[in-house]
């Protein structure tokens, strides 16, 4: 392994799970959709064939500027830290394979008050998933009002190169219906 490639901690996903995970998470054309942690493109390609409006967020230059190159203005990039992002002010969705570092950091400002995340569909470490789903997240107390978590499809470590070093889950985060979460948050794990 390349001292690059730790440095940056990155896993690429492969093309066909990336298809089946913008695919599960329901993008509409014209949806605004955050690719965070946005590498190469995987997850990039099936959300512009979704006729998503794609803003990737990659820190890594070379990376980004692959991006630009790659997709041209069909896609916008943004070149920042993920874990200290400036969110839309509209409405928006997060298909997202981040760098497991910044996960915690991500997950919390994308359900910070005032956000306007829709739906959240993020790859993370297994742990970070169960902590979550269970209602023992940061902060859970007061996003839980706002926000639901659940698993989504299993994902297997063999759907990253290299492969995920531990277990990995699909992080499902979903706006509450206007009247709220239905009684008590119950635990799902």
């Amino acid at each position: 392994m390349s001292e690059q490639r730790t440095r940056w901690g990155w896993h690429h996903l492969s093309k066909e799970w990336a298809a089946t995970l913008v695919a599960d998470a329901g993008i509409k054309p014209g949806d605004l959709v955050l690719d965070v942690g946005a590498g190469r493109g995987a997850l990039t390609v099936p959300l512009v064939e979704a006729g998503a409006r794609v803003v990737a967020i990659e820190l890594h230059p070379r990376r980004a500027a692959e991006l630009r190159r790659r997709f041209g203005r069909r896609i916008t990039v943004v070149r920042a830290d993920a874990a200290d992002l400036r969110l839309p002010t509209r409405p928006f969705r997060v298909v997202a394979n981040p760098p497991f570092a910044i996960t915690t950091a991500l997950l919390r400002r994308l359900v910070a008050p005032g956000s306007r995340l829709a739906r959240a569909d993020v790859i993370v470490p297994w742990h970070t998933a169960r902590r979550w789903v269970s209602g023992e997240g940061p902060g859970s107390a007061r996003w839980h009002t706002t926000y639901a978590a659940h698993l989504g499809r299993p994902v297997p470590r063999s759907a990253f190169s290299p492969p995920a070093p531990n277990g990995v889950a699909l992080l499902v985060i979903e706006r509450w219906p206007e009247r709220g979460p239905p009684g008590r948050m119950r635990r799902l794990v």
